[in-house]
């Protein structure tokens, strides 16, 4: 869709419409460049101060994705106003608040919209170093490809909400989506990270294709390899999914290539939509054992080396067994 519409081209624009980045990017000056996002979603968990804290971080990821550092924020919510308790209102803002406030970020204002379902999300400001974006375009091959959060916060609010899922569960996907991924932007930009995205609604499936599509180049990830949150293996098994995730895996289609002896869980892992997932980062093989001492460093969830970028049809992904 976004083809149909005319466009005005601007030299500054470091990162546009050309490619599905996490972030716009926009050149300032030879030492600033500007990273501007947005998203909002309905609630996925029960608790509406969780909600608010989960919704924010999802929301700064798009800008510690592409190597930078959060400035502002702006509230969007929709919210139905008089159906609902307004202190149910006061606990997402004030979630959402407290997150933007450890992200460094300033919380400056915001838009209400009287809406039948809750929806809450943040418009984001930040800035980078020209040099050190990390865009989806630039995965080599024989780089490294390492995640920083355990993936299935899909498959265990899917669960969730079906009155499946273990408590201790739902607390450690609930963490894993407060967490902000500042520690990891900050160790990728050290390190000089050849490329990164955040795995979020298209699952590392989708995000990962994007990524080798951009790039001209294909990859090889290991199943065994992959960190997962407690009960995301148990609950694909019984055959939880979601609709994203079955839209996710028809995207990428027969570009990824599932090895005998992977599970019959992981292509739904793989394609699990996550909610404030990890970011997903391309390193070259000199520099991963740095990569992943700086992220211990800085404490960093999750350090899964995972894959690597091979030669190959861009786009394409083949999943091994071990």
């Amino acid at each position: 869709m976004l083809r149909q519409l005319p466009r005005r081209e601007s030299e500054r624009v470091l990162v546009g419409l050309e490619t599905p980045d996490d972030a716009g990017v926009y050149l300032l000056d030879d030492e600033h460049a500007l990273i501007q996002t947005l998203d909002f979603f309905t609630p996925i968990v029960d608790d509406p101060y969780d909600y608010g804290q989960i919704a924010a971080a999802n929301s700064l990821s798009d800008v510690y994705a592409m190597g930078g550092m959060p400035l502002t924020a702006m509230n969007i919510v929709c919210f139905p106003m008089g159906e609902l308790p307004n202190e149910v209102l006061v606990e997402i803002l004030r979630g959402g608040g407290d997150k933007v406030a450890e992200s460094g970020a300033v919380l400056l204002g915001g838009h209400t919209v009287r809406d039948p379902e809750i929806k809450f999300g943040c418009s984001v400001t930040g800035i980078a170093r020209p040099d050190q974006i990390t865009a989806l375009k630039g995965a080599r091959p024989g780089d490294f490809l390492v995640l920083t959060k355990a993936l299935g916060t899909g498959l265990v609010t899917t669960a969730l909400k079906r009155g499946l899922a273990e408590t201790g569960h739902v607390e450690a996907a609930v963490r894993s989506m407060k967490t902000l991924n500042a520690a990891a932007a900050r160790a990728m930009v050290r390190v000089g990270a050849h490329a990164a995205t955040d795995i979020t609604g298209f699952g590392l499936l989708g995000h990962l294709f994007e990524m080798l599509e951009a790039s001209g180049v294909a990859a090889e990830l290991n199943a065994v390899d992959l960190p997962l949150l407690p009960g995301a293996l148990r609950y694909a098994a019984e055959g939880v999914n979601t609709g994203g995730g079955r839209n996710n895996a028809d995207f990428v289609g027969a570009r990824a290539q599932y090895e005998p002896g992977v599970g019959a869980e992981y292509p739904v892992l793989l394609a699990d939509p996550q909610t404030s997932g990890g970011l997903l980062i391309s390193v070259e093989a000199a520099r991963v054992d740095m990569l992943l001492a700086e992220l211990e460093r800085e404490g960093s969830p999750e350090r899964a080396v995972i894959g690597r970028v091979v030669r190959g049809t861009a786009g394409t992904i083949a999943v091994r067994s071990g």
